[in-house]
């Protein structure tokens, strides 16, 4: 499963929630959040859990719903939400998520609907960050999610362009999840009418070893999806790499060549990254 686009779309406009699986994102994520002011919040449930539970509604992207923290709305969020019969629901989102213990209660509350779905934890403060490895390896988490603005704000940093303040902190995130073998999404990028920066800021994310990316409008999705989708000319170097792998563990060699390229272990997990990365874009098989 693909997740290079995660797009949030506001929990109180019932119109856009249905238009969201449409734009061509692999997630989308009903907003409960910071989308919806407080005086909307019940208006913003109702709306979400009609929706997801409109038999008509069958979306073939993922579908998340971005609860509020824990302590400040969760429980009500997940008790509306999951009021409906079959709700089409996949994940949930847990925002500003500090410790394991915040995602295992959220675990929890799902457990008490008998809802048996997937955390998607969102790293957006100081403390969150240094909590990154613990928070990964609760036993809900399938994903943790950069929060670069209200980690910036959280500890007084001024956003810049090159987002060198938030580096250390981005890097973290993604060695928490690869360590513990879940999906690393990154940040926002906030200005929607720069495709060009959005494209080059995604595409170092890859370089970092991010899997997906979040978008805030629909026009960012495809930029976003591009950048997480291997070239073709990749996908064929990978398939040369692998198949002289199998001749080479077949004539006993450990290190063989590759377009005059030496190739060792670490050549050969790129090569299996990249074409894992374009199955899921792709949803059929890269080897063919």
């Amino acid at each position: 499963m693909a997740r290079r686009s995660v797009l949030f779309s506001p929990g109180d406009q019932p119109e856009l929630l249905r238009k969201a699986p449409e734009t061509g994102a692999d997630v989308v994520v009903f907003d409960l959040e910071d989308a919806v002011v407080p005086a909307r919040k019940t208006e913003a449930r109702t709306a979400v859990q009609s929706v997801l539970a409109d038999p008509n509604f069958d979306p073939d992207c993922e579908v998340c719903v971005r609860v509020n923290p824990i302590g400040a709305g969760a429980r009500d969020d997940v008790e509306t939400v999951l009021a409906g019969e079959n709700p089409r629901l996949d994940a949930v989102v847990l925002p500003k998520a500090r410790s394991a213990d915040e995602v295992t209660t959220l675990g929890r509350l799902l457990d008490e609907r008998a809802f048996d779905v997937p955390v998607l934890a969102l790293v957006e403060s100081a403390r969150g960050v240094l909590h990154a490895e613990e928070i990964a390896d609760a036993g809900p988490t399938d994903a943790l999610v950069f929060g670069a603005e209200d980690l910036a704000a959280d500890v007084g940093a001024t956003r810049t362009d090159d987002g060198i303040e938030v580096l250390h902190a981005r890097e973290q995130v993604v060695l928490a999840a690869g360590a513990a073998g879940v999906d690393a999404i990154d940040t926002v990028y906030t200005d929607i009418e720069d495709t060009e920066g959005l494209t080059e800021e995604t595409e170092f994310a890859a370089q970092l070893g991010y899997d997906g990316k979040l978008a805030i409008h629909p026009s960012q999705v495809d930029p976003i999806n591009d950048a997480f989708t291997p070239a073709a000319e990749d996908v064929e170097w990978a398939k040369r790499v692998l198949d002289a792998q199998e001749e080479a563990d077949e004539a006993g060699h450990g290190v063989y060549r590759v377009d005059g390229e030496m190739v060792d272990a670490p050549l050969v997990a790129q090569a299996e990254r990249i074409l894992e990365r374009a199955r899921a874009a792709d949803g059929g098989d890269a080897d063919e």
